[in-house]
């Protein structure tokens, strides 16, 4: 009898932890398992990527907190022998449902983020409420996974959960797809046929990602020669960032392009990568740039970024907010005659190192025999 996977998430909106749930599901789906795509509500960007091996459960609910009802009753009539949920709401939601349910399964929660860090930058009540809720839900879990070795220590010394409970797996973030869509044609004139370097950044445009400073430093790189900037993705700070441009007189160069589907062929195209965020778990963008061959430059936010370059050996990383030595570390890179081999370091965080490090820690008595996953992860 097939063993059954139970994956619980909100939906599969065009975030990044729900693009990591579906490269699971579709993984474990390929390597015989039964598995239970649970979504508080069916909906989102990655509908149409999840293989049609995986059993999809919509519980309809428009909030996760609303869905527990129905989790409940999944848990009930399907029974997985063990369940992983991402995102803090979800993950409480599982941690509920399985006390309620009566039922034993092993559940795994996956934290994103530094939990500390998002609060305090978050100041809203219900940041501070969701680390509250967190510190009195996790521990009930069997075992919390986290995407950086930083976020884990901030569960352990800011939510006082046993190191022994928590582990650092890397993403899934690259496979053969992910390298085969960066070599898709780019119609582009920024990018094609022009001398004139082009600087990606890409995210949601919102507080966290900090694009402010990345036009900032743009701005004052463009005194020494002249540059452009392309982002990627959208949010509600889309009007603010292109006023910011045009009152320092680069809106000329610089783009707000929006959400792509495929954003692989850009970063390829692009003459440096640079993540500019207040705070991270595992910048996937960042590790996906490094796996198109971009240069890249970040910030030293926690939490990741230190751990994928390896304190600076892949790339220049600098403070937080600081649009002066970003400038400065971007205009150095973009002069530099060469670079570091950023696709080798790209490949620690490949979808097969992934799928095993996540399947051990659900089912620790069944280790997999991991073969290439990858063909089937068509998640972009």
């Amino acid at each position: 009898m097939k063993e059954r996977l139970a994956i619980f998430v909100p939906s599969v909106s065009g975030g990044g932890a729900e693009r990591v749930m579906v490269i699971l599901a579709n993984s474990y789906s390929a390597l015989g398992y039964e598995v239970d795509l649970v979504l508080a509500k069916a909906e989102g960007a990655y509908l149409d990527q999840i293989s049609k091996s995986v059993n999809v459960i919509d519980l309809n609910a428009s909030r996760v907190l609303l869905s527990i009802r129905g989790l409940v009753r999944y848990i009930r009539e399907f029974r997985p022998d063990a369940m992983l949920s991402a995102l803090a709401h979800a993950n409480i939601a599982a941690i509920i449902a399985r006390r309620f349910s009566g039922i034993s399964f092993r559940l795994v929660v996956s934290e994103r983020a530094n939990l500390s860090v998002s609060a305090s930058n978050a100041g809203t009540l219900r940041a501070r409420l969701m680390k509250r809720f967190v510190a009195l839900a996790y521990p009930s879990a069997d075992h919390v996974i986290t995407v950086s070795q930083g976020v884990a220590e901030d569960l352990v010394a800011g939510l006082g959960l046993s190191p022994e409970q928590v582990t650092a797996v890397y993403n899934p973030v690259v496979d053969n797809a992910l390298i085969e869509k960066s070599h898709l044609a780019l119609k582009d004139d920024w990018f094609t046929g022009n001398t004139i370097p082009v600087v990606l950044g890409a995210g949601r445009l919102a507080p966290q990602k900090d694009f402010a400073t990345l036009i900032q430093a743009i701005a004052l790189v463009r005194k020494a020669m002249p540059v452009r900037l392309v982002i990627l993705g959208e949010g509600g700070l889309e009007a603010e960032l292109s006023a910011l441009a045009k009152e320092l007189d680069i809106e000329n160069d610089v783009r707000l392009a929006g959400f792509k589907e495929n954003p692989f062929p850009y970063m390829r195209a692009a003459s440096l990568f640079v993540l500019s965020s207040a705070w991270e778990g595992l910048p996937g963008a960042l590790i996906q740039a490094m796996a198109c061959g971009a240069p890249v430059v970040s910030t030293d936010c926690p939490d990741g970024p230190s751990e994928i370059l390896e304190q600076g050996r892949w790339g220049r990383l600098v403070p937080i907010g600081n649009a002066e030595l970003m400038a400065a570390a971007i205009l150095k890179t973009l002069t530099d005659s060469s670079h570091p081999d950023v696709e080798c370091r790209a490949q620690d965080f490949s979808v097969d190192k992934a799928v095993k490090g996540y399947l051990d820690i659900l089912l620790p008595n069944h280790p997999a025999n991991v073969v290439n996953a990858s063909p089937s992860q068509e998640v972009g």
